[in-house]
């Protein structure tokens, strides 16, 4: 298969040499978004795991995957990294601290559950970790729960752990956003996850916000 759409373990192999034995991929989801919380995924990923190799061939950038492929994989997904968690914020925490706070806050709260067990912690500590985030601008800081923060632009492409996290927190996400659907149904929240399509400024003009949108992004869309 492409290196070119399909993502592969050689940057993870890079840390892997440098002593470490486990690499978190992060990735962040709904970023763009108006409405709804973000979302930030992370999947840890162990060089002594005997599945290592062996990742669902399916796993592409979240993307580029269809729901239904996406769907296909989360379990298989789930059951290949040796440890994941998603961490929110809310439309309101964006609003009063912005984007920037709102994603380091969930990246937050999925390391302190990834990390919640002892166990877990104290091999990190002790037997190397290091965080692979996807993008430019590190929006985690140096440094994330004391682990290093190794930064690559299209890791959510080309790495397999950083890939891994951006399907999982998209199905999450997009799960989330289907059940507001249910709660506010005028926005059509099932088909656009509160990103900003024709129909949503539609219902947005007509409707006015509800309680899920992020005021603070709507100020051109409503003038």
């Amino acid at each position: 298969m492409s290196t070119k759409t399909y993502p592969t373990l050689q940057t993870e192999s890079r840390l892997f040499e440098r002593g470490n034995r486990f690499v978190i991929g992060i990735d962040e989801v709904g970023r763009g978004a108006i409405a709804g919380p973000v979302a930030v995924g992370l999947s840890l990923i162990d060089k002594l795991n005997p599945a290592l190799n062996f990742w669902p061939e399916k796993l592409q950038d979240s993307k580029l995957m269809t729901p239904k492929s996406r769907a296909e994989i989360t379990e298989p997904l789930e059951t290949w990294v040796d440890g994941f968690a998603i961490g929110y914020s809310s439309n309101k925490e964006i609003d009063k601290s912005g984007i920037s706070e709102a994603l380091r806050s969930a990246a937050s709260r999925a390391l302190t559950e990834l990390l919640a067990s002892g166990s877990m912690r104290s091999k990190v500590a002790s037997e190397g970790a290091v965080i692979l985030l996807d993008g430019s601008q590190n929006w985690l800081g140096k440094q994330a729960a004391g682990l290093e923060v190794d930064l690559q632009v299209k890791a959510d492409t080309t790495c397999v752990s950083v890939a891994a996290a951006a399907v999982l927190a998209k199905v999450k996400r997009d799960a989330l956003m289907e059940d507001f659907d249910g709660t506010y149904p005028e926005y059509g929240f099932a088909g656009h996850k509160g990103y900003a399509s024709a129909a949503h400024i539609q219902a947005l003009r007509t409707h006015g916000p509800s309680a899920i949108h992020r005021l603070t992004w709507l100020t051109r869309i409503l003038a």
